[in-house]
């Protein structure tokens, strides 16, 4: 038995428990490919279990009442382009072999109707988000080809720039999007895929807005008023966005809802900097060879992440006994999604929770059986159900819709090819 029906005396869990039974939640953005990629050399063994290690798995997500997920098939933008093409093929096929594995759980989705078919059927709509422009190494071809296997969205840059659009954590370059940038949104539009604006500079979310002709999606972002971080949203872009007909969809990682935790990351940067000690990398794992036994790779991957992480300056450590990270908290997500529905109102927020691609979450919220906590916090808030279903799914469905039914040359996969 799950764990919500305990809590049905509570009017909040019981509206909740309304709200999620008629739309469940629709994230925008769970990083489970590349933890599969790095724990298990892309195995996909064992999900259908406790897998504490990871944020997800599917009793989890069960718990969650999620519905329909965007898995991120992410790879760094520090790869070569064309190296970027393939890892991110790779993290594709990792998506295709997780949901032949479990297909009393999960389906593949590509259209609106399709998400809510599967819901209806008692499975986790599966879909594919693209984070990263550098994947589509600037190549129309390639974009399209992505689109045949399914992607419904692309985030126009992940953490630094490319050639064509800027990134919110990089210098600025092309002082937003390019020439080359507005006609990669011109054919994402005319191909029904959806625009991405987290991660990008607020001049290229300006500049794209501007220029699709179709709602778009923060598929991971939260409100800049509550916390001065470049990867949230400003009040200004949110009317934008409002009036765009698109959706926000408010993430959990902590640095981004905490102001507390954005500046504990700073000062431990700082901190570093003065020490002369270079930051943290986490090595992007290689897949396995043909004929290569998955826990091979992942062993070597674990080997190399842990010499990187244990390589830990004493004074760094000294540093850490002095100025203990602070928690993120539910409260502080739900401090995100109310000023987000102030500004851009009701029918432009969502959720994006970010698991598997940070290393912890907010307290209550720290993987993805946590949905409903947040839900019953925003519903002592006063949020009614018909609100609360906006922000689990129908506004990022009406989104995906939308793109649909705009496209010239819809490319995802039709039933009758499957």
């Amino acid at each position: 038995m799950s764990a919500t029906p305990t809590h049905l005396d509570d009017p909040a869990a019981r509206l909740v428990e309304q709200a999620l039974s008629a739309v469940p939640v629709f994230d925008g953005h769970n990083d489970l490919p590349t933890a599969l990629r790095a724990r298990s050399g892309y195995s996909v063994e064992g999900l259908d279990g406790d897998r504490p290690e990871l944020h997800t798995d599917l009793p989890r997500l069960r718990a969650g009442r999620v519905g329909a997920q965007f898995w991120s098939v992410y790879v760094p933008s520090t790869l070569p382009e064309p190296e970027a093409v393939v890892s991110t093929l790779e993290q594709i096929d990792a998506v295709y072999r997780l949901v032949a594995r479990y297909p009393d759980t999960l389906r593949i989705a590509y259209t609106a109707d399709e998400v809510e078919r599967a819901v209806a059927d008692g499975r986790i709509a599966s879909l594919l988000g693209v984070e990263g422009g550098h994947s589509l190494a600037g190549s129309p071809g390639v974009l399209r080809s992505l689109a045949r296997l399914g992607v419904r969205y692309v985030t126009l840059t992940h953490n630094h720039n490319n050639a064509w659009a800027d990134s919110a954590t990089d210098a600025p370059s092309v002082g937003g999007l390019s020439d080359t940038g507005r006609a990669i949104v011109a054919e994402l539009n005319r191909t029904g895929v959806l625009v991405d604006l987290s991660h990008v500079a607020e001049s290229t979310q300006r500049a794209a807005l501007a220029a699709s002709t179709v709602p778009v999606l923060f598929s991971h972002s939260s409100a800049r008023a509550v916390t001065d971080h470049p990867r949230n949203v400003s009040d200004a872009v949110l009317e934008l966005l409002r009036d765009n007909g698109g959706v926000v969809q408010l993430t959990f990682v902590p640095g981004f809802v905490s102001t507390q935790v954005a500046e504990w990351t700073r000062e431990l940067a700082a901190e570093r900097e003065r020490l002369g000690l270079a930051a943290v990398s986490w090595p992007w794992p290689r897949a396995p060879r043909p004929g290569e036994p998955p826990a091979e790779a992942a062993a070597e991957f674990l080997a190399a992440y842990t010499r990187e992480t244990a390589a830990t300056d004493e004074r760094i450590t000294r540093w850490l006994a002095e100025h203990p990270r602070p928690e993120a908290t539910v409260d502080q997500v739900a401090d995100h999604v109310e000023h987000a529905r102030e500004v851009a109102g009701i029918d432009h927020v969502g959720l994006g929770g970010d698991f598997d691609g940070v290393d912890r979450q907010p307290v209550g919220l720290a993987d993805v059986s946590g949905y409903p906590v947040l839900l019953r916090e925003l519903a002592r808030r006063g949020w009614s159900r018909t609100e609360l279903e906006a922000l689990t799914g129908r506004n990022v469905l009406r989104v995906l819709r939308a793109a649909e039914e705009a496209a010239d040359e819809p490319l995802w996969p039709t039933s009758a090819l499957r």
